[in-house]
């Protein structure tokens, strides 16, 4: 019996959801350089849907959803939810649920400088990772809404792949 998922290839996309749809779409685009693919309106529902489906409130209603591609990465999908229970505050990355959008860039020290550009807060400096990871560099950073992402870059590769059979992702 095979393991796994049959035919699975990836991940497809990365649903969030947001606070503002126009803000996220302006840090998603003119920051990010995401491009904005096509839009979804409304969603609710009289009967149980939304808690069965979606794991929310009955009566919570999607107020619209926005779809971006990413580069050569996954797609991001947000949301605008109208949460008939309210909303809980964001996970910190210490909590269950807690995450992070990682950016694979080429040049780390320009991507830096873009988002400083835009006032973009930075969170610390850029770290050189170690061990396994040697030859990769990193630096958090928060969108508007304050969600965490990361930059990562790592163009000569990391020092675990001089003997790996399977290496992780890159671009």
């Amino acid at each position: 019996m095979a393991l796994g998922l049959p035919g699975m290839r990836g991940i497809d996309h990365i649903g969030i959801t947001v606070p503002d749809l126009d803000q996220a779409e302006r840090f998603l685009v003119d920051i990010l350089g995401a491009q904005h693919i096509y839009t979804l309106g409304a969603k609710s529902a009289e009967d149980d849907w939304m808690a069965v489906t979606l794991g929310v409130h009955p009566r919570t209603v999607i107020k619209e959803i926005r779809f971006y591609r990413l580069g050569n990465g996954s797609n991001i999908e947000t949301f605008l939810y109208d949460a008939a229970d309210g909303q809980a505050s964001q996970p910190r990355n210490s909590d269950i649920g807690g995450h992070h959008l990682a950016i694979y860039v080429d040049d780390m020290d320009a991507a830096i400088a873009h988002l400083r550009a835009h006032d973009i807060e930075l969170m610390g400096s850029p770290i050189a990772s170690a061990g396994p990871a040697e030859g990769q560099r990193w630096q958090y950073f928060r969108s508007p809404w304050g969600m965490q992402f990361e930059l990562v870059s790592f163009p000569g590769g990391k020092a675990y792949e001089a003997g790996a059979d399977v290496k992780l992702w890159h671009p």
